[in-house]
């Protein structure tokens, strides 16, 4: 059994020589049959097995010969997005590139690689148009090594089920191994099946961003796509990250989603609580919150929004004459003399009254809570609260200064700002398409909080629409995910499959992730959530062992050939023998070295629940079908 399914296919083809023989062996047979030298009775089915067995020899030598040939690889091919279209025509699958599903005759093919020099076996690529295989090899100057796409001479077309994409996807790949492309890819699809599309690029590569203009000029109504990006404010979309919220507590989460984290994590919940303190009160008083509001109100104190929480707490538990209760008058005159001491300069001399007359005069079954912990803030030290809310300012600062502050922090009675002002809600009510460039090369701690804050406002959303139920499929893209992965992410690549959230994530090693999350366990577990992996060149060892776990083990056939001979003491006595070994380890179903060595845009591929796949991208040019329409209309 293990010798029928071993094969050898790099070597010379001597079959040939073997196919010539027969031939000429046909020949001889018709030969003696027409001359009478032998009786055609039996020359003739000699000569019918010599032409079967020729044919035979030579069918084999031409399958030793194609693979020879199929080790040249296949070169970039860069595709219009009409052509793509023509990929793309059914909504419910995606499209992969071209390639074949990998099996454990390639892994075998590979590791036989690895034992010879293939320069030494390879074979014009001529052959293979010759015999109708689509092959355009591989350039030496491109990166990487062309056989490994090379061990299957017939590829296809990919495609996969929309549905296996459901769990996330990874794509993991180095520098300039092709993930920008890999993206463009899926998000052209995305955008063509209607999706409401969030990308998330930290740093703004301008040919992924065209391929998105491109789609959404093709496949979707006009003014549909949307740009957000820090560095030209004016050119974008206002983004309002406080805008949807079913508890007050929920923005305060978010908040802290963005906090540096702390070893004992006092510091993360004093921040959370300082923030739940202010959003509570304006919710309170009516207003809402946004992150400008947030920032002046705990780096300047909570003064105003008490005022007004106890202006409207008395008119409603006091009715409107309360300014006029002997007790209240009394402490207004107190304070305006001076005779209260002042915790803090924002103080007025109303709130120093105010206060005093809800903590001497007010019931305790009476009380609000939301006043309550007000109070408690304005009654907190204020060096120490500057202390304990250290970590939070920051954070809040780099998000409301300057333009930024005008962008995250929309005003909508601000007349002469017109740009629009965005929300996750409406950008899926209205089925848009947002690019989000983050800016992370000049300013990274203000793009990883952007990032950031976005994923966690997605993530609340995401809960409202599995609460409520009815929605619109969204694909969110996030491209260098260890620079804004947070416990939001994680959440909705845990959960975000049952509220309609289809998610991609981008990355270059492991160690990156891990440096984010604080170790390599937390990285292994988020990504754990991740179904399908997408993986590119990669030349991190510890990434590459995360990917070839994922793809297991197949059995690898090796032959050892024995020979001895020797002499004895008597003259003329002589020895040999000759002996064959066929074992069976089993092995990495794809070897961890070769992810190394993988060309630019070809990829291992894990989907639909461990099938292994062997593909490459093609480069999408979002202007090859323009420029091809012009230069007809030009020549016409």
């Amino acid at each position: 059994m293990l010798a029928r399914r071993y094969e050898m296919p790099w070597r010379r083809a001597y079959e040939v020589y073997a196919g010539i023989g027969w031939g000429v062996a046909l020949v001889f047979f018709l030969a003696v049959g027409v001359t009478g030298w032998l009786p055609r009775p039996l020359a003739l089915p000699l000569s019918l097995v010599c032409f079967a067995m020729g044919l035979l020899r030579l069918a084999q030598a031409l399958h030793v010969l194609v693979l020879r040939a199929s080790l040249a690889g296949r070169g970039i091919q860069v595709i219009g997005t009409d052509i793509q279209a023509q990929w793309c025509r059914n909504p419910g699958e995606v499209f992969l590139g071209f390639g074949f599903e990998w099996r454990p005759v390639h892994s075998q093919r590979l590791y036989e690689l690895a034992k010879i020099d293939y320069r030494e076996f390879t074979v014009s690529p001529r052959l293979l148009r010759v015999l109708g295989y689509d092959s355009v090899p591989q350039p030496d100057a491109e990166i990487g090594l062309a056989y490994i796409h090379g061990v299957e001479p017939r590829e296809v077309a990919l495609h996969r089920p929309l549905q296996n994409f459901e769990g996330g996807t990874l794509l993991v790949g180095t520098t300039q191994s092709g993930k920008g492309v890999a993206l463009a890819n899926l998000v052209t699809q995305a955008v063509r099946r209607g999706d409401v599309v969030i990308v998330i690029d930290p740093k703004n590569s301008r040919r992924l961003k065209r391929v998105v203009e491109r789609a959404c000029e093709d496949w979707r109504e006009p003014d549909t796509f949307m740009e957000f990006h820090p560095a030209f404010p004016e050119v974008g979309v206002r983004l309002d990250f406080t805008f949807n919220w079913q508890k007050p507590t929920e923005i305060a989460s978010r908040i802290q989603s963005i906090m540096p984290p702390d070893t004992a994590g006092a510091f993360s919940a004093f921040g959370w609580d300082a923030v739940n303190v202010v959003v509570q009160g304006l919710v309170e008083i009516e207003e809402r919150p946004n992150l400008a509001k947030l920032t002046r109100y705990i780096e300047g104190g909570i003064e105003p929004v008490l005022e007004g929480s106890l202006r409207r707490f008395y008119a409603e538990t006091l009715g409107a004459a309360w300014r006029e209760l002997p007790e209240m008058k009394k402490l207004l005159q107190d304070a305006h003399r001076g005779n209260m001491k002042r915790p803090s300069e924002a103080a007025s001399n109303d709130l120093l009254a105010f206060v005093a007359f809800y903590e001497h005069h007010v019931a305790q079954s009476q009380r609000n809570k939301v006043v309550d912990a007000q109070v408690r803030t304005f009654r907190h030290n204020r060096e120490h609260y500057q202390k304990i809310t250290a970590n939070l300012l920051p954070v809040l600062s780099m998000l409301t200064s300057g333009d930024l502050g005008r962008s995250l922090s929309p005003d909508p009675f601000d007349a002469k700002d017109t740009r629009p002002i965005m929300n996750f809600e409406k950008i899926e009510r209205g089925g848009q398409v947002l690019y989000m460039c983050l800016d992370s090369l000049p300013d990274p701690s203000v793009a990883s909080a952007i990032g950031a804050l976005a994923l966690a406002d997605l993530a609340a959303r995401a809960g409202m629409r599995y609460n409520l139920g009815g929605y619109r499929r969204i694909s969110l893209f996030v491209d260098e995910v260890s620079n804004v992965i947070n416990q939001p992410l994680i959440e909705i690549l845990n959960k975000g499959a049952e509220g309609g959230i289809f998610t991609t994530c981008a990355m270059q090693t492991l160690a990156d992730l891990a440096k984010r999350l604080g170790s390599e366990a937390a990285a292994r577990m988020a990504l754990g959530n991740l179904n399908n992996l997408i993986a590119l060149r990669s030349k991190d060892r510890p990434t590459q062992d995360f990917i070839v776990e994922t793809f297991g083990k197949t059995a690898i056939h090796s032959l050892r050939v024995g020979l001895t001979h020797g002499a004895d003491t008597h003259l003329g006595d002589f020895s040999a023998s000759y002996s064959t070994q066929l074992t069976e380890t089993f092995e990495e179903m794809v070897p961890a070295d070769v992810l190394g060595k993988l060309p630019n845009l070809q990829y291992f591929a894990s989907v639909s629940g461990g099938r292994i796949i062997k593909g490459r991208f093609p480069i999408l040019d979002p202007d090859a079908s323009a420029a091809a329409r012009s230069g007809s209309r030009a020549a016409s």
